[in-house]
């Protein structure tokens, strides 16, 4: 396998993480499908088991990297039912990955307009207002979603409006915003990584040792935590410890530029 770098906020960039080709921090159509999961079959219309069926292909291909098949399926479940705004949703995410930022927003508009009340069209909405450095507007939408009924993502959003705030350069926001979503997923490597991150720039590395180790200790460290991990470690004093990170940094990933960076000297 390849290295698997985690997302940071460069420019209007946002690398991936993990799950492949699906952008982190933004909700694929999942609603959609618990939503068909409720509609039994006989309460479905012959057109509206076809909608169904076209967009549960959409998000398949999507989430497989193919996402020019997914507008295609997307654009069949418009001509079914122009009123989808699951599909107007896809749409925008389609289009966001695809680099058109402004058929992603006409897309994201015209979904919450057909669903008002969606924290996940929200959430999407807000990822691509971040993305375009619209931050305050990104703000409001996470926001928004952040206070819906029955809005179960919370750590998702918290997340993505924490980077934001970092890609603002709002740093005590951000650190504030992950830690909160942090109390909803300690697990999640992205979140660990910027905390530490974010502490150590301020000088606190015995706050960020915490967090950098517990991600490191498990199986989605990779190369950026590795080096973040052996730099604390470094400015804790605690040689040992940075050496073993080094180990594994040249065992597990021989042709990261962090690796090539210890290996010159730049740190050990």
């Amino acid at each position: 396998m390849g290295q698997q770098r985690f997302p940071r906020l460069i420019g209007a960039a946002f690398l991936g993480l993990v799950l492949g080709n699906v952008l982190v921090g933004c909700a694929t159509n999942t609603a959609a499908r618990e939503d068909a999961a409720i509609v039994t079959q006989s309460d479905e219309t012959e057109v509206q088991r076809r909608a169904r069926i076209r967009l549960e292909l959409a998000a398949n291909y999507f989430q497989t990297g193919k996402p020019t098949i997914a507008l295609d399926e997307i654009k069949q479940v418009l001509a079914l039912d122009p009123s989808s705004g699951d599909a107007y949703n896809m749409r925008g995410l389609i289009y966001m990955q695809l680099g058109d930022a402004d058929i992603a927003a006409e897309s994201f508009t015209k979904a919450q307009s057909l669903k008002p009340g969606d924290a996940n069209i929200m959430h999407n909405h807000g990822w691509l207002l971040c993305q375009e450095k619209k931050f305050e507007a990104a703000d409001r939408f996470f926001n928004q979603a952040l206070v819906q009924r029955q809005y179960y993502q919370q750590s998702k959003t918290l997340m993505a409006q924490g980077l934001c705030y970092e890609a603002a350069g709002k740093m005590a926001e951000a650190e504030a915003t992950l830690l909160k979503a942090y109390e909803y997923d300690a697990g999640n490597p992205v979140v660990s990584y910027n905390l530490a991150k974010l502490m150590r720039q301020r000088g606190d590395d015995k706050r960020a040792q915490f967090y950098i180790r517990r991600l490191n200790n498990g199986e989605l460290a990779n190369s950026e935590s590795l080096f973040l991990g052996i730099q604390i470690e470094q400015a804790l004093g605690d040689r040992t410890a940075a050496r073993q990170l080094a180990n594994q940094l040249q065992k597990r990933f021989p042709d990261s530029k962090e690796w090539a960076r210890v290996a010159n000297g730049g740190v050990l």
